[in-house]
């Protein structure tokens, strides 16, 4: 009896011991501070994987304005975020990234507005004098306060929407003026979809039957070399309210 009594005080010991270790444990886990990723850097995973930056938080390199030579006075950085100041409007004030051309991709990037605000991001942009905005070649994910936009919008006008092509599901997604959003736009000819803090808003075949049908009717009459270019330069749109991006990253597919 007192063997098996010595062996149950043991065991009974060692169990506290153990859940000690493993409450001490859990603690130090608890109180270990957590690895912030910093804005408009890449891990090395990402590095790895292909992304590259065209923003760093700190310069302008490889942005100018859309037709131009130069970087315009209607952007800044702001707090390591690329800000369109409201300068612009249906013509002029846009910017591309110049440095290089994208055809198949996946882009990631997140934006706010100011209230009221309408903004975009264009790809496949395509430039030349006989175009006098990005919008006449470029497809568009619409960036706009869905919230406290001043005039009814129609769902092809609304947040997350391949401008005037398809109609975006962003119940659930939108968030209010001046809040941060994380957006992406993977584009294939296999396939593509817009997402807005993480849902699917739109997804389309580009290139299908459905799609020319869209392409060839409604507002795009008007623009005949409206996504011709199956490649292009990447843009952000001034349209006359203030816009903020950053943490913008590409990869090709």
């Amino acid at each position: 009896m007192k063997k098996q009594l010595f062996y149950l005080g043991a065991s009974m010991l060692f169990m506290a011991c153990n859940t000690e270790k493993k409450a001490e444990s859990s603690e130090a886990i608890e109180n270990e501070p957590l690895e912030v990723k910093q804005d408009n850097t890449l891990t090395e995973e990402e590095k790895a994987a292909g992304w590259m930056l065209l923003f760093d938080g700190e310069n302008v390199d490889g942005w100018r304005a859309y037709n131009g030579d130069t970087f315009p006075d209607g952007w800044t950085i702001e707090e390591e975020s690329l800000k369109g100041l409201g300068l612009g409007g249906d013509i002029g004030g846009d910017i591309v990234f110049g440095a290089m051309e994208f055809s198949e991709f996946e882009l990631e990037f997140d934006w706010k507005i100011g209230e009221g605000g309408n903004s975009g991001v264009f790809y496949h942009v395509v430039e030349g004098e006989q175009y006098k905005a990005p919008y006449y070649t470029a497809p568009e994910y619409q960036v706009i306060d869905q919230l406290g936009f001043p005039q009814k919008l129609e769902l092809w006008q609304s947040i997350g929407a391949d401008y005037a092509m398809y109609d975006p599901d962003f119940e659930g997604a939108v968030k209010p003026a001046g809040e941060w959003n994380s957006s992406k736009i993977i584009f294939s000819e296999k396939g593509a979809s817009y997402w807005l803090n993480g849902k699917k808003t739109v997804e389309f075949i580009p290139y299908s039957e459905d799609w020319n049908k869209r392409k060839n009717s409604g507002k795009w009459d008007d623009y005949p070399d409206y996504a011709i270019s199956k490649t292009g330069l990447i843009g952000l749109q001034d349209h006359g309210s203030s816009v903020w991006f950053k943490n913008i990253k590409i990869k090709n597919l």
